[in-house]
């Protein structure tokens, strides 16, 4: 059993969560679900650190740097699994995996025994094998007994009688605004009747006046009162609101880019020293064109992916034609390519353009990288593309690691992207939301 008390989660730009306290009953499955940067994956390091016998595997696995995403986490479950842990914490686990190890891992989490609390945004993993639910939002830890699509429903719930009850206050407030106009009208006529009043000495001035300000102050209140009833629901909407659209705009267009070849192999490999990874490539790329690069973990997609950028490490034969490195961009599931200790604003110094991508408050604009979370690396790697604009955008698994409403942010983004793509994803829904039209398989 594992017993929580009055904890509480903040970073200097942001406050996470306040006085949570839990008891983890021996065999629950918990999971824990929120926005990116909401604090999921600190929540389970620090409950990993706790004097329970925990097993506990991250997002982010430093060890086994030369294999692929999924080998990595393959051989930290291993490790974890080998001690025989009574709760197991995992953070994001599906993220890495290839369909048959997808499938081998929701196996062994069916016929765990143990304690599961699991971050994730698998809906899988969400509607098959949990059954608590620790949902992180508006500075709480909220609490659902019941599975995923109970817990969605009762959020719609939530969502309709909010706009409802907004509607009501609406037409509340239209009335009020009326008869306060009203009001207004009887005020200036009685002010007209009380000047009469006063000067035939049937009133003090004073009770005029006071009679005037006693009806706008009532109504006053009122409309106050709404105002401010207006202003709560509207935050509590927020949490469960659409996604805002983002609409970028690129430094180059499609007639900038042409119709030329962008890559061009054929009958090549790809060797790391002695030990061939990959033979007989033949792959080309036009410009407009969006190519996916599919295989299991650890076939060499990465390693594919690597060769077309010219990476020093590796030896190639073979005829390779590709655009010069300068043109094309690339991005990674770790956001290698921005700078950890930079801020958004010194990394694009463009607050229109960073404010299209939703960084709009000063602590968010000068907010540095290692302290971003998931969503947020991803939208400003996707607003460097914007800023300079490669004619060739390579992908590798950048849906990982993001919520439901960033990877609906980068759908839109990349729809919008002139250029040609090339993607390494599992998510065979994303591929076609993006508009992928060529697949290659390792």
């Amino acid at each position: 059993m594992i017993t929580i008390e009055t904890f509480s989660l903040a970073f200097p730009h942001k406050i996470c969560f306040e006085n949570f306290s839990t008891t983890v009953e021996d065999g629950e499955r918990i999971t824990v679900i929120g926005k990116n940067g909401s604090g999921k994956s600190t929540f389970l390091k620090m409950i990993a650190e706790t004097n329970a016998n925990v097993g506990y595997v991250p997002q982010m696995i430093e060890d086994f740097n030369t294999l692929s995403g999924g080998e990595r986490f393959n051989r930290a479950l291993s490790r974890v699994l080998y001690t025989h842990p009574n709760t197991l914490l995992l953070d994001e686990p599906t993220n890495h995996l290839d369909t048959a190890n997808r499938k081998s891992l929701l196996r062994m989490l069916k016929d765990y025994d143990g304690t599961l609390i699991i971050a994730t945004h698998d809906e899988e993993i969400l509607r098959k094998i949990v059954d608590k639910i620790w949902h992180i939002e508006g500075g709480k830890i909220h609490t659902f007994y019941g599975k995923y699509d109970d817990y969605m429903a009762k959020v719609r719930i939530q969502r309709e009688s909010i706009i409802q009850e907004m509607e009501t206050l609406n037409t509340q407030k239209k009335s009020m605004h009326e008869a306060l106009m009203k009001e207004q009208e009887r005020i200036a006529k009685s002010k007209a009747s009380g000047k009469k009043k006063v000067a035939n000495r049937k009133w003090t001035k004073s009770v005029g006046d006071l009679k005037a300000m006693k009806a706008e102050k009532s109504q006053g209140s009122k409309l106050k009162s709404i105002d401010a009833k207006k202003q709560e629901l509207v935050e509590q909407l927020e949490n469960l609101k659409l996604p805002e659209i983002i609409v970028p705009k690129f430094s180059i267009s499609v007639q900038d880019i042409g119709r030329k070849m962008l890559v061009s192999i054929r009958q090549a490999s790809v060797a790391y020293g002695d030990v061939v990874i990959l033979k007989n490539i033949n792959l080309s790329l036009m410009a407009g064109e969006r190519i996916a690069i599919e295989g299991n973990n650890g076939s060499g997609k990465t390693t594919l992916i690597k060769a077309i950028l010219n990476h020093p490490s590796l030896i190639k034969t073979g005829n390779w034609d590709a655009i010069p490195p300068e043109q094309i961009g690339y991005l990674d599931q770790f956001y290698s390519t921005l700078d950890p200790q930079k801020t958004a604003l010194q990394i694009i110094p463009d607050r229109k353009l960073l404010s299209r991508f939703l960084f709009r408050k000063n602590e968010e604009v000068n907010n540095k990288v290692q302290n971003m979370s998931g969503g947020e690396k991803a939208r400003l790697s996707l607003a460097l593309i914007a800023f300079h604009t490669p004619k060739l955008l390579v992908l590798d698994e950048i849906t990982n690691n993001i919520d439901r409403e960033t990877r609906e942010h980068v759908t839109q983004i990349l729809k919008e992207y002139p250029g040609a793509m090339i993607v390494i994803a599992h998510n065979r829904q994303f591929l076609d939301d993006i508009a992928v039209n060529k697949y290659y398989t390792v």
